[in-house]
């Protein structure tokens, strides 16, 4: 079923499992403990007057008054059986038609009391041979009681010279809504001692009834706030998804509500919208380097048809064709260096450009650059001074090389007439720090954070007529960021730019 597939409802689910489990033990807990609590009490006062009870018939008889007539208090206990007469020892529960108790305990069964305690007396058949005024009409003792009884008055043994141990009461049993226990005398009749508990079982009803209702609006308020917090909880994803289904249909300026920062979910939102943004530079950038790449590629693709065109319009002399097959040739140079730029960074970009990683002289390798761009500085009037200290960086020399010469390239080609060019290395902090700076025109702030991007030159230099594609920089910062190092650049206008590189000296 789609429910049990819902987050919400399984967390709505699990809260109700969970409370329902918690409020149905605290309620039995409670209800237990509250009947515990009564039947201990009602115990208490069943045994003291068992206790009472059974004393007072373990007595014999006061002189020579009427059997089983006791108007007063008992008298002292006589526990030799010597001084008891062989009819009393015989049948002392006969004539029980005239039997009274004390008033002393004969108060704690009677019938106007509020407490209801009751007796009744057995013999040893099990019939009623009498009770009190309160007790409920019952005409034998069951056999398996009697039989129990007599069970337990057998396995007592008495020591001689001791006296006689009197059997225990049975526990306390329900019958109703009766609560009686039992036990036997010396002579083997039994006595019942019980007490009507329907008003407290009513209570208890009624207390289990009361915790039913307070625990079902304890179990409706967890389930509301369950599911609102649920809900609460589960809102990010939602919001998450909403910006994904947008986002695949195109619209990268989704972001996710992140109000809830510092939740779990609010902060993988802000990880996402990080996400979504940088996408959203990707494909702007890819867009761009798109359109670029086809601007770049179209100027020397339309040289080469015009200058063909213009060749097979009519018949040209071998000098004419030769300057159209050198434009020709210029043009398609220009391609096939624009084309190994976009291919060198499509491999750096994914990483399968395979770099070397040794020590070698860092030094020695920008000495050999400065030496390779030597004529051009010479052609344009440009000075270059070199301030270089022993140092050996990890890389692949060839393609720092090429980071060094592009450089160095760029810092003449942009440079006045009769300028010059700095270039320092030393160690820094652990790390190798080349500076290439130059004395030429410098670069506009508002083109100096685009200064790495793919085929960007300033709006001026959009025409490519300069012959440069504006990769060479990106390409300087891709492969030193493959390297593990950085690239930066500084720059004031009419003053000059400096470029600062950083590369590990370690492996």
């Amino acid at each position: 079923m789609k429910i049990f597939n819902s987050i919400r409802w399984r967390l709505q689910m699990w809260y109700g499992l969970i409370l329902v489990v918690v409020l149905a033990g605290f309620g039995f807990t409670a209800f237990q403990m509250e009947r515990g609590r009564l039947f201990n009490r009602i115990d208490d006062e069943f045994h003291r007057r068992v206790n009472e009870l059974g004393n007072f018939l373990r007595r014999p008889p006061p002189g020579r008054g009427p059997r089983g007539s006791f108007d007063g208090p008992p008298p002292e206990r006589r526990d030799d059986p010597e001084n008891i007469p062989d009819q009393d020892r015989e049948h002392p529960l006969q004539a029980l038609k005239d039997f009274r108790l004390p008033p002393r305990i004969a108060n704690q069964f009677d019938e106007t009391d509020t407490n209801g305690f009751y007796y009744i007396i057995w013999g040893t058949d099990g019939h009623r041979l009498g009770s009190s005024t309160n007790a409920p009409e019952r005409p034998s003792l069951p056999g398996s009681a009697i039989a129990r009884l007599q069970g337990q008055s057998r396995n007592i043994v008495n020591l001689p010279g001791q006296p006689p141990i009197p059997p225990e009461p049975s526990p306390p049993q329900m019958l109703g809504n009766f609560r009686e226990t039992t036990f036997s005398t010396q002579s083997g009749e039994f006595i019942t001692v019980g007490r009507f508990i329907g008003r407290e079982l009513h209570d208890l009803q009624f207390a289990a009834l009361e915790l039913v209702g307070i625990g079902s609006g304890i179990l409706l308020f967890g389930l509301v706030g369950g599911w609102w917090m649920a809900g609460r909880a589960i809102r990010p994803i939602q919001d998450i998804s909403s910006a994904a289904v947008k986002i695949s249909a195109g619209d990268l300026s989704q972001r996710i509500d992140t109000a809830e920062t510092e939740s779990e979910l609010g902060k993988l939102a802000a990880v996402l919208n990080s996400t979504f943004a940088r996408l959203e530079t990707s494909f702007a950038q890819q867009q761009q380097f798109t359109s670029d790449a086809a601007h770049e590629l179209r100027t020397p693709v339309s040289v080469m048809l015009t200058q063909t065109q213009t060749a097979l319009n009519r018949d040209r002399t071998a000098p004419e064709y030769r300057e159209t097959l050198a434009a020709c040739q210029r043009s398609a140079q220009r391609m096939r260096r624009l084309i190994e730029s976009l291919l060198e960074l499509a491999r750096l970009d994914a990483g399968q450009e395979q770099l070397k990683r040794l020590t070698f002289d860092c030094a020695a390798t920008v000495h050999e650059c400065t030496e390779a761009v030597s004529p051009l500085a010479e052609e344009r009037g440009v000075r270059i001074i070199s301030e270089l200290e022993p140092l050996n960086c990890v890389g692949d020399p060839e393609r720092i090389s090429q980071v060094i010469t592009n450089l160095l390239t760029n810092a003449i080609q942009y440079n006045r007439i009769g300028g010059q060019v700095r270039v320092s290395l030393k160690s820094e902090k652990g790390l190798g720090t080349l500076i290439v700076s130059d004395s030429g025109v410098g670069i506009p702030a508002a083109d100096l954070p685009h200064v790495f991007e793919r085929f960007y030159r300033g709006d001026k230099a959009r025409s490519g007529s300069n012959g440069h594609s504006g990769l060479g920089l990106a390409i300087c910062k891709a492969i030193i960021e493959a390297h593990g190092g950085t690239i930066e650049v500084t720059s004031e206008p009419e003053r000059g730019t400096t470029f600062t590189v950083r590369l590990p000296t370690t492996a």
